[in-house]
């Protein structure tokens, strides 16, 4: 089973995801696509950080960036540091939920993993980047001191 998953830098939120057995293009525009949704289509100037696998420099997926206005941006070859963050990311997913447990079908993996991410990671795993909080209130905590700032 592959995933693929939209992660916002500023607060490490997993903004859309998608599981399938294959490794293709259509993995990675469907995981863009649930991102832009999770962000109500306001997505026009947003920078997608990708490697350069086969799946992200695929017509279908360059096709579904420029639908979206969204500027593709891919790491250097043979360079782990450029996507680090992601990196880290499928790192904590495969550490703190799926070595611990085991599935017994692919549809309940993709089950599963998704409710990790949507009840957990993103609303209650603190996270160091964020000063301790979870993704979802580093963002809320952020856009309630922009709109008392912009009350000022």
């Amino acid at each position: 089973m592959y995933l693929a998953t939209v992660l916002d830098l500023f607060s490490r939120r997993l903004l859309g995801y998608a599981m399938s057995p294959r490794h293709d293009a259509a993995l990675t525009v469907a995981s863009l696509q649930m991102a832009a949704a999770t962000r109500g289509g306001h997505v026009n100037g947003v920078i997608f950080h990708s490697d350069k696998g086969s799946e992200y420099t695929a017509a279908e997926h360059a096709a579904a960036c420029a639908r979206l206005r969204v500027t593709q941006s891919m790491g250097r070859v043979a360079s782990v540091l450029d996507n680090a963050a992601a990196e880290a990311v499928n790192s904590t997913l495969k550490i703190e939920y799926v070595y611990r447990r085991s599935f017994t079908t692919r549809e309940q993996a993709r089950i599963k993993v998704g409710r990790w991410i949507d009840r957990f990671y993103n609303t209650r795993r603190r996270h160091s980047w964020c000063g301790g909080l979870s993704p979802i209130d580093y963002e809320n905590h952020h856009h309630a001191a922009a709109a008392k700032a912009a009350a000022a």
